[in-house]
């Protein structure tokens, strides 16, 4: 397990626990993460399960795959440190990992 902060718009975070090979997402929806609706269920299909990636981690995080960089163009606000969190894969060196929520989702 690794830990991942989501910190909302109003500034107040939530750290949680992820299993390594799952994805962001199912970590925020695991444990009810405000802001991150996944109505897709993972599928790529409704960027609504869009958040914000600083920086200094994109390094450590696989690159979007033409499908999520195309479905980026649904979400609420996108901008270069976008990213659907289905499609962020979570791996050990992700300890620490720090998203922002977006305002709102598509």
């Amino acid at each position: 397990m690794v830990k991942i902060t989501f910190i909302q718009p109003d500034g107040s975070q939530v750290s949680v626990d992820a299993k390594v090979g799952g994805t962001v997402m199912e970590a925020a929806v695991n444990n009810m993460v405000k802001g991150i609706d996944a109505d897709c269920g993972g599928a790529c299909a409704c960027a609504t399960c869009h958040v914000y990636i600083s920086d200094e981690w994109k390094s450590k995080l696989q690159a979007p795959e033409t499908m999520e960089s195309d479905m980026l163009e649904y979400a609420h606000e996108p901008d270069e440190s976008s990213r659907l969190s289905c499609q962020v894969r979570v791996t050990n060196e992700m300890e620490g990992l720090v998203v922002r929520v977006p305002s709102q989702q598509s």
